[in-house]
């Protein structure tokens, strides 16, 4: 609640529909803490060579999306193709990252809830890169 509270208080707000960008941000930021939530139980594991690359991709999504939901939340002069690289970029970075739990899910929880929030962040992204190229067609950024 305070993410919108926040995005309505400020004097610039964005013509965007904030409802949508408030999502967009709880939901990287809650991407973030599972990927590096998921990393630190995979470090905790007996095989713990075994999950290198998903440490890897965790802290890699986990970095990503946090740098995404801070330059969602900023209203001040967007940069429209920036934004919409980040927002992509991120994308790539939680289906990689849900791709690669995937690969452990079987043996460990972790991943399993890891791959069902980058899935879901992977896609509230791609909805947030639709509702920017509409906008740009309708002059919203």
């Amino acid at each position: 609640m305070k993410t919108m509270d926040m995005l309505n208080a400020h004097p610039r707000r964005s013509t965007l529909d904030l409802t949508v960008v408030t999502e967009c941000v709880n939901s990287l930021v809650e991407c973030a803490d599972v990927c590096t939530s998921c990393a630190d139980a995979c470090l905790g594991e007996e095989q713990v060579q075994m999950l290198t690359r998903c440490i890897r991709l965790n802290l890699d999504c986990a970095d990503i999306c946090q740098a995404t939901a801070r330059v969602l939340a900023r209203q001040t002069e967007p940069a429209p193709l920036l934004l919409r690289a980040q927002l992509d970029s991120c994308a790539i970075a939680c289906r990689t990252c849900a791709q690669e739990c995937e690969e452990h899910s079987e043996m460990h929880q972790h991943c399993r809830i890891c791959r069902a929030s980058c899935l879901n962040c992977e896609k509230i992204c791609q909805e947030m890169l639709s509702r920017l190229s509409e906008g740009s067609r309708t002059s919203l950024l």
